[in-house]
């Protein structure tokens, strides 16, 4: 493997930690654009787990953001099917 191509590998995996200090590694797939707010679409690199997990991008100031849950279940809809439009011709969706 190419070194760009292993730094490109390696900059898409990102850890984010959880309230409790727990640390998870995810694989970064994608940033949608929904509403005038940013979500990230992450799948977790455990074994696995191949459920894709949705954030809202909260900035916090300008080096820092917060990753937060989508509550509105809407907008959680709304972002998954761009998502899903978006990789339809790479992934297989269960619904």
């Amino acid at each position: 493997m190419e070194e760009k191509e292993l730094m490109q590998e390696e900059d898409s995996i990102i850890v984010l930690t959880d309230e409790n200090g727990v640390d998870t590694e995810f694989e970064y797939l994608d940033c949608i654009e929904y509403a005038g707010k940013e979500y990230l679409a992450l799948l977790p690199t455990e074994e696995g787990c191949n459920e894709i997990v949705l954030l809202e991008v909260e900035p916090v100031d300008e080096e820092n953001e917060n990753y937060l849950a989508i509550e509105d279940e809407a907008t959680l809809e709304a972002v998954y099917a761009i998502f899903k439009d978006r990789y339809k011709d790479i992934l297989t969706f269960e619904d």
